[in-house]
């Protein structure tokens, strides 16, 4: 397997053909330190928290091969909290079974192991993968875990979703199986607001310093810029973390021409709602506006468990007749209220991405949500919605977005301009592709390929992780440099061509590393500029001048 942290001279003996005498000797792992240094008094405890597989990066023949032929045939399991048909799924289940459904149909054999919600059965086969189902809320960790346990050497890889905590495979797994742990946003805030402060601070304590030890050597996955930040700088993560964002292809409007809007001004949120979600600020918000605005309609849709408590608080403020709560509604009518709307609104305190806010744009629809995790990359300011600043008093805030969102929106042809605008950034993402972009991170870590030394920080030495780099070759020749150095990047780059410039994208990798790969193809250095990805460039996996 592949070792992702690797060292910068052993990529350049990569990038060199191998010249670097004993670089690429073969060593005991067990037996080699974070430096790559042979030790021969590595003890068992020593051995067990270093990487399950080579410790050495070993230069790579050519890429022949495609990543499904990587993935085709292998045993794979994928750990989720929840399945898409449990009453409380949402955008995380659609992430993991979309992955899922990708894997079986490029020829793996996927086994989904989730929990059992009320009236499902304990095991059955969907779309040609076999769900397994164990324990409730809670008691799925521990069952799932001992599931593995048992088959530990059955599987050739596991996904692992971190829904606030992760499922902690790696510690039943054998050293020689990699495990890729997704990250949807980090739950630090929300342990607390819903479970008090002392079982706040445990889960906070297991999504942070426990499931960073557990997790050092193997790859991350986060489905957003900000969230692989937060898991940065938050959970001081120290794998390497690969942003593959959500797809849209399930999103209402997006293979149907979208009807007329509403003459009047018309708000929808579409999503579950629960505390985090604050859909109580959208109340006070339109409280505020009812006097400007008095024709003012909002349209609260989702299942969730504060619904009643929602419709409640609308009817006691009077509200009712601006305010309505209409729960989880069918596709059908839900489409029928975002036709009809001029806004998406959100008032979350964070996500992980805003898939929700992916579908409205799918159907031509702006989102105005506060700038917050996830929703900052999801939501294009000015060009797909707008992005309100939460302060002291995030309602008033949130309610002069809402009001000068609504003036431009009322200028003849600016609704249309945005709406061609939304679709055409929901059209960037495809589940398809962020099957794919799994597909390549998995294929990294399944088989034998010298890699980029992947950027890292040790915890406990606060080594900063630099930010992820892309660099700009400028050649007369970019496909032919391209075609020297692609057998030595990992499956999971990110390349184009265009104006006579090599754009390269190594998520997670040293651009120092990548630059050594340059140099061994014979490209000086004075071609090679360096800059920060853009939030753009991370997501669609493509150059500014094609987002």
């Amino acid at each position: 397997m592949a070792q992702f942290p690797g060292t910068r001279g052993d990529l350049l003996a990569a990038a060199t053909g191998g010249d670097r005498t004993g670089a690429l000797d073969p060593v005991d792992p067990d037996l080699v330190d974070r430096a790559g240094r042979q030790s021969p008094g590595a003890t068992r405890r020593d051995r067990w928290r270093r990487h399950r597989g080579s410790a050495a990066v070993t230069a790579s023949p050519s890429r022949t091969d495609p990543v499904t032929d990587t993935v085709a045939g292998r045993r794979l399991a994928i750990l989720n909290w929840k399945d898409p048909w449990h009453p409380d799924a949402g955008g995380a289940e659609a992430y993991a079974w979309r992955v899922a459904r990708d894997l079986a149909t490029t020829g793996a054999e996927v086994t989904f192991v989730t929990a059992r919600g009320p009236g499902q059965s304990a095991e059955e086969t969907r779309d040609g993968i076999r769900v397994v189902r164990r324990g409730g809320r809670w008691g799925v960790y521990p069952r799932v875990l001992g599931w593995l346990l048992r088959r530990r050497r059955r599987f050739d890889a596991v996904i692992d979703c971190q829904n606030g905590i992760p499922f902690f495979s790696p510690l039943v797994l054998p050293r020689g199986v990699p495990v890729l742990c997704v990250i949807h946003h980090v739950h630090d805030r929300q342990f607390r607001l819903y479970f008090g402060p002392v079982v706040g601070r445990f889960g906070a304590w297991l999504e942070g310093p426990v499931a960073r030890r557990v997790y050092r050597d193997g790859v991350t996955v986060a489905v957003s810029p900000s969230t692989a930040r937060a898991v940065r700088d938050r959970l001081r993560w120290s794998a390497p973390v690969v942003v593959v964002p959500n797809g849209a292809d399930a999103s209402p409007g997006a293979a149907r021409e979208r009807r007329a809007r509403d003459p009047r001004p018309r708000l929808v949120c579409v999503g579950r709602v629960t505390p985090h979600k604050r859909v109580n600020l959208l109340l006070d918000a339109v409280d505020r506006l009812r006097v400007r605005r008095p024709d003012l309609c909002l349209d609260i849709v989702g299942g969730g468990p504060d619904v009643e408590t929602i419709r409640r608080c609308a009817a006691n403020r009077g509200l009712a007749d601006l305010v309505t709560v209409h729960g989880h509604l069918p596709a059908v009518r839900r489409d029928a209220l975002v036709d009809a709307a001029w806004l998406h609104v959100s008032a979350s305190w964070g996500e992980g991405w805003g898939l929700v806010v992916m579908e409205a744009a799918a159907a031509g629809l702006p989102t105005v949500a506060f700038d917050v995790e996830g929703l900052r990359d999801a939501v294009r300011p000015g060009r797909t919605g707008w992005l309100v600043t939460e302060a002291d008093d995030p309602a008033g805030e949130l309610a002069e977005g809402l009001d000068r969102a609504l003036d431009w929106l009322s200028v003849p042809g600016n609704a249309e301009r945005m709406a061609a605008e939304c679709r055409r950034w929901s059209g960037s993402f495809r589940w398809s592709g962020t099957g794919e972009r799994v597909r390549d991170v998995l294929g990294d870590l399944l088989t034998p390929q010298a890699l980029p030394g992947r950027a890292r920080r040790a915890a406990d030495r606060r080594v900063d992780v630099p930010p992820d780099t892309c660099l700009l070759v400028r050649t007369d020749q970019p496909d032919d440099v391209l075609a020297r150095i692609a057998p030595l990047l990992p499956r999971s780059r990110h390349t184009a061509v265009g104006n006579g410039t090599l754009w390269i994208l190594v998520p997670a990798a040293d651009p120092a590393a990548v630059r050594a790969v340059l140099t061994g193809a014979g490209v000086p250095a004075s071609a090679v500029t360096e800059r920060a990805a853009s939030v753009e460039e991370l997501l669609t996996g493509a150059p500014e001048w094609q987002c």
